[in-house]
């Protein structure tokens, strides 16, 4: 062992056992480990920053606002209304999002469609008052395991591929995966959606699950039918069962300036009519977004709008020197001066139900108000009123739907068949995102985890420099001289459990390059064809469910469910038993050790 390879060993030694440890926020270790290894002379300082560049960093970050994207748009209520419900037990959740999860990145970028997923699953698992952290891992795992199904679901798949074509001049095919990876991927996630998620810890995503939704007061709030909505001559009573699964109450309707509470619940809806609800604020867009409804007369709402910004509703505190203090919204003119939309009025944890804009405010009273993003602090400032902190939230335009939902798949597309770079495809999602105003250019870089991107721009130089100091190679001629007269199947079982073991600490692209020449030799060596070896390299690097930092997936759910380092590795390593398990079996049974085949 080199001088190198030794410094490398302690400092990844000493990294894993202060990330477990927990005492120091992750993205300061690896930092810190970072520094050290420049200190030490064993990366390169031209080259120590590369990681804040590299393609798994950059994709981690933009999959964050494009989820963000789809939430605004209103994509992921369209997949909650339609797929999901919140009333499900969390076994069965699981196993339905974890189905979805599976089959969507078999066909595309696993990265991608748990990005398509985990805002959907966050919100059910808020309407079903549980924590994230109970379904976000379950979720991550399952979208891993989906991509080992076919040709494109996975990096480590592509690049079988091209090994396989120099080894033997035919590259593999879309789906000569699915035999073994499909076999795994289902084993793995029944096993998640039966007994995996009952591993995870009781402490994992409690910070998470501390949703500042959740203290919302609820409001009574008007929401127009616009013209041409779907809406008109339903009746009133017919949209009890939309309301009953946004969470919402329907209080009674308001036609021609009167207010017909629950008193005329047949009349049927016409262009203009204002719905009364009560409902907490996200209840409340999302209810509004179900139904394609309008928070006020349709010209209002437009002059609402400033150029190039979205809306933003907040909750603020009225103190005693407030200017609204002891005036109505009306008679202040909030509406007409400040282009803002009084919403609801909370008193003494209590809505007010009364006309909203002509109820004179108390101080203490809390003030649900509709507002643009980009004055929203201005217009606070000027009632005189404090915010509450974290309290805002982004407005769904559902006009946008569609537009949000096709740029994605375009660029999903484009990166499932080579066309484009997947961090490009996803960059251009960004950029199309914002042009479109789906998101205002001013909450593109508040959507970005900052410690999760540190956390990998440090962790992949590191990464880089063992492979480059013979680190890794080391590793691979130690398991050739172990097991040179062992078994097949024990062969390929300690082939799979040193790549696995790469796997979990680097990414799964450089684990494959690193494992697959390992086993073409082990197959030269024994006079077989490569492809046994091949396709246990290629599943063995798509699990990577020990760590944070070994899948982008892992990654990306780090923050979102308030996990910490030590937590995977609970429903992590029995999933890399069993994948072990079931996958070597069907290796020997469709890819069967063929005497001088290489």
């Amino acid at each position: 062992m080199t001088q190198d390879q030794f410094i490398l060993f302690a400092l990844f030694a000493t990294v894993f056992v202060a990330l477990i440890w927990g005492r120091w926020r992750y993205d300061l270790v690896a930092f810190g480990a970072l520094m050290a290894a420049v200190l030490l002379g064993v990366v390169d300082p031209d080259r120590a920053f590369e990681g804040f560049g590299h393609p798994a960093t950059l994709v981690v970050a933009l999959v964050l606002v494009v989820s963000a994207g789809l939430v605004r748009s209103g994509a992921v209520y369209l997949i909650t209304r339609t797929l999901v419900n919140s009333a499900r037990g969390l076994g069965a959740h699981i196993a339905i999002m974890g189905g979805i999860g599976g089959l969507l990145s078999a066909f595309m970028n696993n990265v991608a469609a748990l990005a398509l997923l985990m805002p959907v699953d966050i919100q059910t698992a808020r309407k079903a008052g549980r924590a994230p952290g109970l379904s976000l891992m379950p979720l991550s795992f399952a979208t891993i395991l989906g991509g080992m199904v076919t040709l494109i679901g996975t990096p480590p798949n592509i690049i079988i591929a091209a090994f396989r074509q120099d080894a033997t001049g035919q590259s593999f095919r879309m789906f000569d995966f699915a035999p073994v990876g499909g076999v795994a991927a289902l084993a793995g996630i029944v096993f998640v959606a039966l007994v995996g998620w009952r591993l995870i810890p009781k402490s994992a995503g409690l910070d998470a699950s501390a949703d500042p939704m959740s203290d919302y007061s609820s409001y009574i709030a008007e929401l127009t039918v616009p013209e041409g909505s779907k809406l008109i001559g339903r009746r009133l009573a017919d949209l009890d069962p939309e309301a009953e699964a946004n969470d919402v109450a329907l209080l009674g309707l308001v036609r021609g300036g009167k207010r017909l509470y629950g008193l005329q619940r047949g009349t049927a809806l016409a262009a203009g009519d204002s719905l009364v609800i009560e409902a907490s604020p996200e209840a409340l867009d999302e209810f509004r977004a179900a139904l394609s409804l309008d928070f006020a007369e349709g010209a209002n709402q437009e002059r609402l709008k400033a150029e190039g910004a979205g809306l933003t509703v907040i909750e603020v505190v009225v103190p005693e020197q407030a200017r609204i203090a002891g005036r109505s919204a009306q008679l202040v003119g909030l509406a007409w001066r400040r282009r803002t939309v009084l919403l609801g009025i909370s008193r003494q944890g209590r809505p007010v139900r009364q006309q909203i804009r002509k109820t004179k405010v108390r101080p203490g009273d809390i003030l649900l108000l509709l507002t643009p993003q980009d004055v929203a602090q201005d217009v606070v400032e000027w009632l005189g009123c404090l915010t509450l902190a974290d309290r805002g939230l982004a407005v769904t335009d559902t006009r946008k739907t569609w537009i949000a939902i096709g740029l994605f798949a375009a660029a999903v597309a484009a990166a499932s068949f080579g066309l484009v770079d997947l961090t490009i495809a996803i960059g251009l999602v960004v950029v199309g995102y914002v042009a479109a105003r789906i998101i205002p250019i001013n909450e593109v870089y508040s959507h970005v985890e900052w410690p999760v991107v540190v956390l990998l721009g440090s962790m992949i130089p590191l990464g880089v420099a063992l492979e480059e100091s013979g680190g890794t190679r080391l590793i691979a001629e130690t398991l050739l001289g172990l097991t040179g007269d062992m078994p097949p199947w024990v062969i390929l079982t300690a082939l799979m459990v040193a790549t696995m073991c790469l796997s979990d600490v680097l990414n799964n692209t450089a684990t494959t390059v690193v494992a697959a020449p390992v086993g073409i030799q082990m197959a030269q060596a024994l006079g077989v064809s490569p492809d046994p070896f091949l396709m246990a390299v290629a599943v063995a690097a798509s699990c990577a469910f020990l760590t944070p930092i070994g899948h982008k997936n892992n990654t990306l759910i780090l923050g979102p469910g308030g996990y910490r380092f030590g937590d995977y590795w609970r429903m992590g390593l029995p999933l890399e038993i069993i994948v072990i398990a079931v996958s070597v079996p069907m290796i020997l049974l469709v890819w069967p050790f063929q005497a001088g085949a290489a």
